[in-house]
């Protein structure tokens, strides 16, 4: 059975207009949606059981099997389904070739308390991180090596950003994530006994003598900055990624994927 599109050409639609205000956080801050392109992403949206409010398929996509199958599922969920010209759907995507499904989707914000406390993976914190790409790119690390969930804390980058929702790679819709100030976040991890473990360059430690068999979560800095003192010294562990040559400091990713590999290592990658 094809899916039952609306056909929209006029770039002054109104719906149209709320789609291209998503690439906007004040967009998406209004209305609760963000923007997913591609059929990977939309189908692990789907998968997870995100609620896309719209599905948008340009003129030249909208016949393919795979574009239709997506349509359709989205369709029995609720999902209004639109067809564009090409060029729209470039606008919408703010890009020269767009992918052939694009998708808005419902933000979905966990609260700490809705977080698994006693999942057997291992946390990653995040605090003040403010590179979209960084972001995505530690969400995708965080699914990859079964992360308990990942929470943003302070003054972080929006999670449904375009850049972060791309690095993802489809992680989003797979991975906890939460967000709070450093006080309820720290009142949560401790009734959960988890030891918190920061990425310093106050470490005494190389992060390869750490224990990471214990509960953990694995806590890392502001890309500039890093961790304020003040935050540092409520950490239970402090430890140091062994670097040598004329580089003093890793990108954010670089240095969370290393530490939860070595902790993931440490599991016997379980």
């Amino acid at each position: 059975m094809k899916a039952n599109f609306d056909h929209i050409t006029s770039a002054s639609n109104p719906l149209v207009k709320q789609l291209r205000s998503l690439e906007r956080k004040k967009g998406r801050n209004e209305t609760g949606l963000f923007l997913a392109e591609g059929a990977r992403l939309i189908e692990q949206a789907l998968a997870q059981g995100w609620q896309v409010e719209t599905l948008i398929a340009s003129n030249s996509g909208a016949e393919r099997d795979f574009v239709q199958d997506l349509a359709t599922r989205a369709g029995r969920q609720g999902a209004r389904l639109i067809q564009v010209p090409d060029r729209l759907a470039g606008s919408i995507a703010r890009k020269d070739n767009p992918q052939a499904v694009i998708a808005a989707i419902k933000q979905r914000d966990l609260s700490l308390d809705e977080l698994p406390a006693d999942h057997p993976g291992l946390w990653i914190g995040l605090y003040e991180c403010r590179d979209p790409g960084n972001l995505g790119t530690i969400l995708r690390t965080a699914d990859c090596a079964g992360a308990a969930g990942v929470i943003l804390i302070e003054n972080c980058c929006d999670p449904y950003s375009v850049e972060a929702v791309r690095a993802s790679m489809g992680s989003l819709f797979d991975v906890g994530l939460a967000r709070a100030d450093f006080a309820a976040f720290d009142t949560w991890r401790r009734s959960a006994s988890l030891n918190m473990i920061a990425a310093s360059v106050n470490g005494q430690t190389a992060h390869t003598g750490v224990d990471f068999e214990q509960p953990s979560l694995i806590l890392m800095g502001n890309e500039q900055a890093g961790l304020p003192a003040k935050i540092e010294a409520q950490c239970d562990t402090l430890c140091l990624i062994p670097m040598r040559g004329g580089a003093d400091s890793l990108n954010l990713a670089q240095a969370t994927a290393i530490m939860l590999y070595e902790g993931w290592r440490q599991r016997g990658f379980a």
